[in-house]
């Protein structure tokens, strides 16, 4: 046999990208990931809080921190008391319809049995075009199944069993959360660095992101912030919401430079109000207890529905933080 005369009539093809829809459909069944932040989503990763939390108990409280603590566990409940479980549930139910009723499919993912974080699925991994990275989480409990290192493997098998492409996992030391990553548009993205975030992961990351052309913008958080979406949140094509405390100056030139639009909360509801999700553009879903920040936007033209969620913030996560789009529109 000749086999450069096969080779000839068989020939590999790099084109069409991997990120290609209809490549996509071909090979994965449908197209996966995000074009930005604020396109209609289509379906969203959640884990309804449950059992797991009752590990939370009144005899971890700490006075001097007033919240529930377990440093061995590596978890944090921002009460004197256990959470109310099913006030919880109520709550993360209601958001869950809110999301279903703007035709975004709900889907859950599992979770650690002494794992109380695994609500806030968005640092489980960060979406972008065509698949996602998967997360390593930075907080390590003393023993096997606790702290937030583990849920990566949960969101793993959930990606895998319904056949999203997974891009990279953060590996080596790499530190980094899916609510530290996000996109300002198409061709541009944010990550911070803090505690949260380390600079392995950072480039890994910016790897991955050079293939599909994307730029990535690194900002240092201040202080001990956790995760950039405490920070800002885009509400719809050119239009940001931000705390403007937790940000360095030049980040706020860099976001005029991209034509970005900067909204800034009331001081005395925005960090209720940063932690909101775009389910569309120029359509959000926020806190019901940000009302002069959502007076603000509404003034610049953004849409909300609100959500109640009090008890499930006293667990330290917001709205965005319980939310992980897996496909969102390009519109």
């Amino acid at each position: 046999m000749y086999y450069h005369t096969v080779l000839e009539r068989i020939k590999p093809q790099a084109s069409p990208a991997f990120e290609d829809p209809g490549m996509q459909e071909r090979v994965w069944g449908r197209r996966w990931g995000v074009f930005n932040d604020v396109g209609s989503i289509r379906l969203i990763l959640m884990h309804r809080p449950g059992d797991e939390l009752r590990i939370m108990t009144e005899d971890k409280y700490d006075q001097e921190i007033d919240a529930l603590i377990d440093d061995d566990e590596q978890w944090y409940f921002r009460s004197d008391k256990g959470p109310d479980i099913a006030a919880m549930q109520a709550e993360h139910d209601a958001l869950a319809d809110i999301l279903r009723s703007f035709g975004a499919e709900v889907m859950y993912v599992d979770g650690g049995e002494r794992d109380p974080n695994s609500m806030f699925t968005r640092d489980m991994g960060l979406v972008i075009n065509g698949g996602i990275i998967i997360s390593r989480m930075g907080p390590v409990g003393r023993t096997y199944g606790t702290g937030r290192r583990g849920e990566e493997a949960y969101i793993t098998k959930k990606v895998a069993e319904i056949g999203m492409p997974i891009l990279h996992t953060i590996h080596g030391e790499g530190l980094m959360e899916g609510g530290s990553f996000g996109f300002l548009n198409e061709k541009t993205a944010m990550i911070s660095l803090s505690a949260r975030g380390n600079r392995c992961a950072v480039d890994q990351v910016k790897h991955v992101l050079e293939v599909q052309g994307v730029d990535l913008i690194e900002v240092p958080l201040v202080g001990y912030s956790m995760h950039i979406d405490g920070a800002i949140v885009m509400v719809d094509h050119g239009k940001a919401l931000l705390n403007v405390e937790r940000l360095p100056y030049w980040f706020l030139d860099k976001l005029k430079n991209l034509g970005i639009e900067a909204i800034y909360g009331d001081y005395r509801d925005i960090s209720l109000a940063v932690n909101c999700i775009a389910v569309k553009p120029g359509h959000i879903v926020m806190d019901e207890l940000a009302p002069r920040t959502a007076e603000i936007l509404s003034a610049r033209g953004i849409e909300i529905t609100t959500a109640q969620y009090a008890e499930c913030r006293k667990h330290g996560g917001g709205i965005h933080c319980s939310t992980l789009p897996l496909i969102r529109e390009r519109n």
